[in-house]
């Protein structure tokens, strides 16, 4: 027996568009990253990038449970001696709140060469407007 390896020119990728209103960073974060890696498919594989696109709207209205919207502070370091830099979670949510989705969903990728790939594959809006009406995105609900 023989196991089956989908070829790239294979791989039909499809549109997805998930409403983020109301949902739970970490429990969406979780879904757009399965949807990403392909694992929904049975044609996934870990070595391809074999995953859909996904539309990601109104990232301004997600919740976060417990008091992680007062207490969570995102970190990075510029490279420049005592360049690190602390934004906490309301602060990131005024200024950029595409990036709190855009970050969660990073961390929960694999750290290998196809998780930037995989990440181009990923639209956030902070509102309900997308110029993607052309791809035909197919909306996926989440409980």
């Amino acid at each position: 027996m023989k196991t089956y390896m989908v070829k790239e020119k294979e791989l039909k990728k499809k549109w997805i568009l998930i409403d983020a209103q109301g949902k739970i960073l970490g429990r969406l974060a979780t879904r757009i990253a399965t949807v990403l890696l392909g694992k929904h498919k049975s044609s996934y594989s870990p070595h391809q990038n074999c995953g859909d696109y996904v539309i990601v709207i109104n990232a301004k209205d997600i919740k976060v449970t417990g008091k992680k919207e007062s207490q969570k502070v995102y970190r990075h370091y510029t490279g420049y001696p005592g360049g690190l830099k602390e934004y906490s979670f309301k602060r990131l949510m005024e200024r950029k709140p595409e990036e709190i989705i855009r970050l969660a969903v990073k961390r929960m990728l694999p750290h290998n060469n196809l998780r930037d790939h995989r990440l181009k594959n990923l639209k956030i809006y902070a509102n309900s407007k997308h110029n993607h009406q052309a791809q035909q995105p197919v909306e996926m609900k989440i409980k």
